[in-house]
């Protein structure tokens, strides 16, 4: 249960900021000078909104029953994990998280969310390769190296990882 509580507590802090209060912020702060959502686009957004959030709902499944841990980089899976959505991209949790945000601008159709995804993307590319990627090889060596060397870091393979290469 504890797990659990972490999961939901990480996920309302950081992935609930990004996607939700903030796009809130800009939206309501632009509201004004900004044309309606498009109610011919709603669905496509819904959809594709709808595709993120459960993306991001594997991931952290992913993470907590593969891995042992959370999203959280400090209480981070204690094992590689290379299942699920892992198997076609590195990054799953961070592209579904491009997706919400991605459904927002279809919907809303505002300059100011266009840039802040933008933004958004760049921060978190900067992330995978300033942080994430040299703490993973230092942690899983080979295994992670491998893992690199056959899936993409953004977009999707054709076919998915096979390797076992769990670190145990």
């Amino acid at each position: 249960m504890l797990l659990v509580t972490k999961i939901l507590l990480f996920t309302a802090l950081i992935p609930g900021m990004v996607t939700v209060f903030v796009p809130y912020q800009l939206i309501t702060f632009t509201w004004k000078t900004s044309p309606a959502p498009q109610a011919a686009l709603a669905l496509p957004a819904m959809v594709i909104m709808l595709a993120g959030i459960a993306g991001y709902c594997l991931c952290v499944r992913e993470f907590a029953v593969q891995g042992a841990g959370t999203p959280a980089p400090i209480d981070a899976p204690e094992k590689l994990v290379l299942t699920g959505l892992y198997r076609r991209t590195r990054n799953p949790m961070f592209l579904s998280i491009l997706l919400i945000l991605l459904a927002e601008n279809l919907f809303f159709q505002q300059g100011v969310l266009l840039v802040y995804t933008g933004g958004v993307g760049l921060a978190l590319h900067l992330l995978v390769l300033l942080y994430e990627e040299p703490v993973l090889r230092a942690r899983f060596g080979p295994a992670y190296t491998a893992y690199c060397d056959a899936v993409p870091r953004w977009g999707m393979t054709a076919l998915p990882f096979t390797a076992d290469l769990r670190h145990d």
